[in-house]
This record gives C-alpha cells, sequence and structure tokens, in this order.
C-alpha cells in the first residue's frame, strides 16, 4: 500500500556515513587503548548520538573518554562535511523518482547543518526543502524514542499511521516501529553486513529492503 507520506532517516539510508563513522570511530577507541573493529563499533554505537552515544561507549570501555574525544569526533566530521560523502547504492535516483506531491522528510539523529551539507553534495537539497529534523534540535528525546518521527510527520502534515519510514539501524527501527508509521528495513549500505537484516527483525520490523529497488516495490512507488 502506497503511503501518504514517507521519512527518511539520514546515516546509512542516504548517505553512506555509517561505515565512514563507524570507521573513524573504531580507529579512534583502538588508539585510545580500546580495540574496536568496524564491526563491533557497526553493532554497538549505530543510530545513538549525543549522551546516548557516549554512554554507550563509556559503558562497553569501562572508562570515562577523554576530554579531547569530541573535538577529535568532531574534526573528523568536518574534512568529512567538507569533502562530501558517497551516496547508498540507489538512494539519489530513488529521491528524485518519488512523485512531486508525495511529501517527505529526513529525521535523524546528526545536526541540521550535517544533513544539509551532505544533501547538498548529493544534489538532493532542493527535494526535501525545510523538512530537515533532527532529534538534537527539534525533539526532547532523541531516537531510540519515537519522538523525532512524530514531529516529522505533524511537519510534512501526514498522520504518521499514514506515513512509512526508512530505517537501517536497530536504534532508529526501535523508535519508528514505537511511532505507530509503518517501517522499512533498509539493509542497502556498506555497513550492513550478513546478519543485519536479522538484527531488524529482531526489534519487530517486518518488511526488509536490500536495495531501493526493494523500497520501491514494497511502498508501491
Amino acid at each position: 500500500m502506497r503511503p501518504r507520506g514517507l521519512i527518511f532517516d539520514f546515516d546509512g539510508v542516504l548517505l553512506e556515513s555509517e561505515y565512514e563513522g563507524n570507521r573513524h570511530l573504531a580507529q579512534l577507541l583502538t588508539e585510545l587503548g580500546h580495540d574496536h573493529s568496524v564491526a563491533e563499533t557497526n553493532r554497538h554505537y549505530t543510530g545513538l548520538s549525543g549522551p546516548d552515544f557516549v554512554a554507550a561507549i563509556e559503558r562497553r570501555i569501562g572508562t570515562k573518554l577523554p576530554f579531547d574525544f569530541h573535538d577529535r569526533v568532531r574534526a573528523r566530521s568536518r574534512v568529512l562535511l567538507r569533502d562530501g560523502i558517497a551516496a547508498v547504492a540507489g538512494a539519489v535516483e530513488f529521491v528524485r523518482s518519488l512523485p512531486r506531491d508525495l511529501p517527505r522528510a529526513v529525521a535523524s539523529s546528526s545536526s541540521t547543518q550535517w544533513i544539509r551539507g551532505h544533501l547538498e553534495h548529493l544534489g538532493l537539497a532542493e527535494d526535501f526543502g525545510d523538512h530537515l529534523y533532527s532529534g538534537r534540535e527539534h525533539v526532547d528525546r532523541g531516537k531510540p524514542q519515537p519522538d523525532i518521527y512524530l514531529h516529522a510527520a505533524k511537519e510534512i502534515g501526514v498522520p504518521i499511521a499514514d506515513s512509512a519510514i526508512l530505517e537501517d539501524s536497530v536504534v532508529g527501527a526501535t523508535g519508528a516501529l514505537a511511532s505507530g508509521a509503518r517501517v522499512i528495513g533498509l539493509a542497502a549500505g556498506a555497513h550492513c553486513s550478513d546478519g543485519h537484516d536479522r538484527l531488524l527483525q529482531d526489534v519487530g520490523v517486518r518488511e526488509i529492503a536490500y536495495t531501493f529497488d526493494d523500497v520501491r516495490r514494497l511502498l508501491e512507488l
């Protein structure tokens, strides 16, 4: 059934930033003496932001992060924002193919500056306009709470029950399901290793897409 509105997560759904970010995070934590593989950072920290992100890392390493950790993460983010990151395969073509009258938004844990900058790199800024929403900026509770999705649906003028959400992470999918929307689990990004679909299914996602062609078929777009 075709949805009346479409809400996209950003990192790992439209942008290959989950893989890049997890690669950098694994390198940084290893340099700090806490050995991490990309697979481990992807599994344990994907979809988290702010205090929840820090708390998850500190629980796993058993100690506080050093005072310059955030500065080092931000420095890497500035480089990525300047240079750009590739789109998830098929994402650009999919967005450009959407009916012009289909309301759509981005609902992400990242900042609107990050989202807007990368959408400009991808040539998709006009496709979303001002409908870019951040769990850091627009709601009090970020993912895995449903607040950012509810906010995005309200802003595009579509009841959440009539909206579909594309999510790639367990954290994001958990919040998306709690919102009452239809949730498509997307396992198309480079960070989606074998078994990623099962992780999404384990939290209740019933529909899995491995490509944007699958998304188009599931949503009848």
